[in-house]
């Protein structure tokens, strides 16, 4: 099987159109701390109906800080995980992340990927991005992730006066390969396309 993607220009749009498809708005930023909102699009390939990302983790590493005590970034809705259908994010962005972290200047994203699956003949049903996406019937299969952890070197500053925005793109036709009979493994390629 080819993996093919459909390429997506990225767009930025303003922060009350990309929140639009997600079911639950951000909470009040507590005195002293800045709000980042983290956005997902995606550019998958087209041979799968459907293909189920759960992420366990957001984090951002402030400058000067040591790995391990990295601020994390609470999923919507305070969720343990998120789930995207990576197929409903080519001409669209979801929420991914979004709330209080102390203000500053940082240095990197660092994302956690704990399953995929690939379903090959019905689309999901519901949001792209929700804390749990019902798995469609027919043919799938799991997708192995050897290393699940990826770090997105990119400097940004968050300000307790503006909140930041950043758009990430999962690109399905780099992160996902079929390693032959039938099994495919993925290496998340996730670049950073705008930081707002």
């Amino acid at each position: 099987m080819r993996l093919r993607s459909l390429v997506v220009v990225a767009v930025m749009v303003a922060m009350a159109c990309a929140c639009g498809s997600s079911s639950s708005s951000p909470s009040p930023t507590p005195a002293g701390n800045a709000t980042l909102h983290v956005l997902l699009k995606d550019s998958p390939f087209s041979d799968a109906k459907a293909l189920l990302v759960t992420f366990s983790e957001v984090n951002a590493h402030a400058a000067g800080s040591g790995f391990g005590g990295e601020p994390r970034l609470p999923f919507v809705s305070d969720a343990s995980s998120r789930t995207c259908d990576l197929k409903k994010l080519t001409t669209a962005q979801d929420l991914l992340g979004t709330g209080p972290l102390p203000a500053g200047h940082y240095t990197q994203l660092r994302l956690v990927v704990a399953s995929a699956t690939i379903y090959f003949d019905n689309a999901s049903s519901g949001p792209a991005c929700a804390s749990a996406i019902a798995a469609p019937s027919g043919r799938s299969t799991s997708v192995d992730i050897p290393s699940g952890e990826l770090r997105l070197n990119r400097e940004f500053d968050l300000t307790s006066t503006t909140p930041t925005t950043i758009l990430l793109d999962f690109d399905g036709d780099r992160s996902v390969r079929e390693t032959g009979n039938g099994r495919f493994m993925m290496t998340p390629v996730i670049t950073i396309v705008s930081v707002q």
